[in-house]
This record gives C-alpha cells, structure tokens and sequence, in this order.
C-alpha cells in the first residue's frame, strides 16, 4: 500500500462504517415507528405485530445493495471536498434507487408480508441518518486536515490567475485536506505573477522534481497556446506515480459534450447539444414560477420596508430599471431596489460596480451586502424574461465588448440569465475575471439539470449570509 493510498483510506472507511449503521439504523427506528411508537394511537396495529427478525434479516441483504449503490455514485472516494448540500442531494438520489430494490426484493419474496408503511418510513428515516451520519463525517475529515493529518502534497503547473487563485484556495483551507509545495512556470514566462506560492522551477523541471519529492497530486492550469508543453510534459513523467488534474480552457469547455451518435451505422459527433429539451423547459419554467411567487408572497411586507427606507435615505426612485440582455441575446428591463444615486452614471457611462463605490447610498450598501436589492427580479421571473438560476445578465455594452474578446461568451446566452448562477456561487461576483465567469457559466448551459439549480439555490444562501465579496 502506498502513501497516497494510505492518506485516502481512514476517511472512505468512515464513510462506508457510518452508511451501514445509518441504515440499520433507519430499518429499525422504522420498525420502532410503526409497531411500538406513540404513532400507534393514530394508525393502529390491525393485523399484529410481525416479528423483528424478519426485518433485520431484510436489512442484512438491504446493506451491500445499497452500499454498491453509494460506490457506484462514486461516494466513497477520499477528498471529494462537496458542500453538505451536495451529499444531501446524492442521498436522496441513492435512497430512491435504494427503495425500490427493497420493494422490488419484498414483492418476489412471499414468505413474510412487509408493512408499506414501514417502507414509506424508511425512505425518509434512511434519508434522514444518512445525512446526518455523512455530515458527522465530514466534520471529522475537516478537523482531521486542519490537524495537519493525512495532507496530500500538491504541485501546480502554471502561474496563470486559475493556478494562483487555485494557489490560494488550497493554502487558506487546510481543512481541504492538501498542502501546496510550490509552483513550475511554463517555458518563456518569468516567475512572479499571479500565484503566491515556491517557485520549483519551469516546466521541464517537474519530473525530475517529482522524482526526488514524489508529490501526490499535480495540478496543471495552462492555456491553449501552451498545450506543446503540456505534451511534453505528460511523456516526461511516464512511469511517476503522481495524479495529474488538468482544468480545462476555454477550448476544451467547447468540447465539453462531445457524444457519439450512430445515424444509418454512420457515426457522427456531436460537440453541442441543444441545452433544455422541451420538456426541461416546462420542468424550469414551471419549478421558477412556483417558487417565484411563494418567495415574492412571502417577501412582501419586506418589499414594503425596503422600499420605505430607500425613500428616506435618498430621494430618487425606488426602483431601478435598466435594460440587459437575455434568451437569444434579446433586451428585457431587469428591476432591482435602487442602490445608487439617481446620478450615478452621469459623465462616466457604463462601468461596473467597485468596491467601496462612492456612488452607493447608505442604504444600498446594505442591500447589496446580503444581495436584496436583487428581490425585484423575482417580478422579472414570474413575467418569463428571467430564470431564478442562469447566467447573470449583462448590459448590452459589456455584451457588446466581451463578445469580441472572450471565446464562447456569447453561448451564455441559450438559456435565460438568472437571479443567481454556478459562476457566483464559486465566488466569481463582482469585478471578478469575465473569462473564468463564462467558464463556469458555459459549464451550467451544458449541464442543467433541477437537481442543479437546487444546488446552486442552497448555496446562493450560504454565500448571501456568509459570503463577504458582494458589494
């Protein structure tokens, strides 16, 4: 066994540990439930109660079904560094999978009679330990690393602004679980630049480096044009027991979905599919108006307090409409809660908002702390011009100039902008780099799914009331 292996096995072990007591777990406070709970008053026992024997012997062969389940999802892997809403949803997915294997085992097996009612339980109590002992878990792994234990030493190839935010990220968390070493530079660059980290050397010194330091991990950040390095540099460590994680450029986000599709024994490939089918769209639609308006009907007296304290901070008005770009590149007026001064534009033209911008009222600092002054839009939402998750829409003069400048931008534009989108929950708000938007924007357009946009929602949360880049 080696050292890299070693360093992954304590918290896949937990994991699976925690799986197996969770599940035996929800079978029997189900059984409890049903058959010995105060619930009994309200639905009684009619037909007796069955022995529990039987339902542990069910649970027994319930395990290992499930459990390949988690491993087939890939959930026991080491270092998967998700958010708990993440394993939260992959929960529900596995358990729903889980529960008609159960269902389908009872069906065939006619010796004893299960309560549905149980089963009905055990969905939810599966769910329930399940996430609870996963969350136990990665509390632990967190703490673990932050102790300096099982770290995984990590190299990084680049010093462009991915490898040193990547750089930075890495460095500040610990509890991550790897520990940067240092960076190679690729050939014809200086040093310096955007990462704060060692210098190791350049490129055609990784695998001599890696020889000698037998990293764990090598993350590699390099543009397109210096794809011949790259090249060179994977035959150059042939044979070295490191892992080697590429992010991928803008070029190869173009290709990001590339399929195979056989047509009269004719193979064709596709690199870009349509992103919602129809029926996606309904679901999308449908998923953003209910919400929309429960969040609105709910929001209201808020609106109204909102709205009076914009009035007696500034005069102007207290809503602000500007025109922004949507589906197919079409305009639509986006409504917010004003933040600035009526004349805030006036003399300077467009120009993104700043940290610590003089224009902003009182009041709208505040606002745009915990991101309120976006409220409004859910009107946009209801009416259809806008998602509550996609791309962020952008005036059409930044539209304009991004799309000579940056490759694929203009794919941002197949689904409707949203309220909040994968790009911002990754901390890329602001004035951050319009290219690493687009990239993680792109990324959304090809991989919707509602499971998605929940996920995006729940963080979008965390970031409102944690999150300190908003301004």
């Amino acid at each position: 066994m080696t050292s890299q292996k070693r360093k992954d096995f304590l918290i896949p072990l937990l994991t699976v540990v925690s799986d197996i007591l969770s599940i035996e777990a929800a079978f029997i406070f189900s059984y409890w439930l049903r058959f010995y709970s105060p619930l009994t008053r309200s639905i009684p026992v009619t037909l007796g109660t069955p022995s529990f024997e039987a339902y542990l012997l069910g649970s027994l062969v319930v395990i290992p079904a499930w459990l390949f389940l988690f491993q087939s999802r890939k959930m026991y892997r080491g270092r998967r560094n998700l958010y708990f809403s993440d394993e939260f949803f992959a929960i529900v997915r596995i358990v729903f999978l889980g529960m008609l294997l159960v269902m389908s085992a009872a069906f065939f097996y006619r010796a004893f009679s299960y309560s549905r009612l149980v089963f009905a339980m055990l969905g939810f109590s599966a769910v329930m330990f399940l996430a609870i002992g996963r969350y136990l878990v990665m509390k632990f792994e967190q703490a673990w690393y932050r102790q300096g234990n099982d770290l995984k030493s990590v190299v990084i190839v680049g010093n462009d602004t991915t490898a040193g935010r990547m750089a930075a990220v890495l460095s500040n968390d610990p509890s991550l679980g790897y520990r940067v070493t240092g960076y190679f530079s690729p050939e014809g660059t200086d040093g310096g630049g955007t990462i704060a980290a060692n210098r190791l050397g350049s490129i055609r010194d990784v695998a001599t480096y890696c020889r000698q330091h037998k990293p764990d991990l090598m993350l590699i950040s390099l543009s397109y044009r210096e794809h011949p390095q790259l090249y060179e540099l994977v035959r150059e460590c042939e044979g070295l027991n490191v892992e080697m994680m590429m992010v991928p450029d803008l070029l190869e986000i173009m290709t990001n979905q590339v399929r195979v599709q056989e047509i009269e024994g004719i193979p064709w490939i596709r690199i870009k599919a349509v992103p919602l089918s129809t029926w996606n769209l309904i679901a999308k639609r449908g998923f953003d108006l209910i919400v929309a308006s429960f969040i609105l009907l709910l929001s209201s007296p808020l609106f109204l307090l909102l709205a009076i304290l914009i009035k007696l901070d500034s005069r102007g008005r207290v809503f602000y409409r500007q025109e922004r770009v949507g589906l197919d590149g079409k305009p639509f007026p986006i409504i917010k809660f004003r933040t600035m001064r009526e004349d805030a534009e006036q003399g300077t033209g467009p120009v993104w908002t700043r940290k610590e911008d003089p224009r902003t009222t009182r009041i709208g600092r505040f606002l745009r702390r915990f991101s309120l002054d976006e409220l409004p839009q859910l009107l946009n939402v209801v009416r259809g011009e806008m998602s509550l998750v996609g791309p962020r829409p952008e005036r059409e003069h930044f539209v304009q100039q991004f799309r000579k400048e940056v490759p694929q931008y203009l794919d941002r534009h197949r689904v409707k902008t949203g309220m909040t989108g994968w790009a911002q929950v990754n901390g890329l708000r602001g004035n951050a780099p319009i290219e690493e938007r687009t990239k993680y924007d792109v990324y959304y357009v090809e991989n919707w799914s509602l499971v998605f946009d929940l996920k995006i929602i729940l963080k979008t949360i965390r970031a409102v009331l944690f999150g300190k880049d908003a301004y």
